[in-house]
């Protein structure tokens, strides 16, 4: 299918915060309970529209753990948004948002959106409240949600609100589509046959869920 933009999408945060989780659900509408950490790097891919544009949404689902975090320095590069996901259910993965923050800053365009999510609210036991992440997000100039990927809660308009953020970036000029380290790519001819399809998650890169 054709569409006017690509926008690569990264999704970072430590360990065990359900990234592939809202991956899956995002793409696939389904929530997996059992999984396994993602090992690298996985993707996805799904088109959504945004004031009447199809656009197509590349999205790189990263490894937590500290021994892949050089792959996940090198996704950075070229990614036009970011997803950075805390456990609402774990303080820590609250307190080391400023390193991946740090990290995502110093390897990304400068103008690259990023959204804040706190997941996992489903979950009765919290450790970090809705005001903790609101504030961090403000004081760090990031768009804030909180989202279920159990529940699909949110999970949607997280995806979709960077998006616009991404389109509203474009139109403004703040970034360039034609430039390599914008994370965006221009237009595709329609697809030809056998090409296009439904939303889809890449199985064959894995079948882990929150990594």
């Amino acid at each position: 299918m054709s569409y006017a933009y690509l926008f690569k999408y990264i999704i970072i945060g430590d360990t065990g915060v359900g990234k592939s989780c809202l991956l899956l659900q995002f793409t696939d509408k389904r929530f997996r309970q059992d999984h396994d950490l993602t090992i690298g790097v996985e993707f996805g891919a799904r088109l959504i529209t945004v004031e009447d544009k199809q656009i197509k949404l590349q999205i790189w689902d990263t490894a937590g753990q500290e021994s892949f975090r050089s792959i996940t320095r090198s996704y950075y590069r070229g990614a036009s948004g970011a997803l950075l996901v805390y456990d609402i259910s774990r303080r820590d993965t609250f307190t080391h948002l400023a390193r991946w923050l740090e990290e995502a800053r110093a390897n990304a365009n400068a103008n690259m959106a990023i959204m804040l999510i706190g997941n996992k609210s489903d979950l009765e036991r919290r450790e970090v409240s809705y005001e903790e992440g609101a504030q961090f997000a403000r004081e760090n100039g990031l768009i804030f949600r909180e989202t279920s990927a159990k529940t699909a809660q949110n999970v949607e308009e997280a995806f979709m609100q960077t998006a616009r953020k991404i389109y509203d970036n474009i139109q403004s000029g703040a970034l360039d589509p034609n430039s390599e380290s914008s994370g965006i790519k221009v237009g595709m001819p329609p697809a030809g046959p056998g090409q296009g399809g439904p939303p889809r998650f890449d199985h064959n890169r894995g079948n882990n869920c929150c990594g």
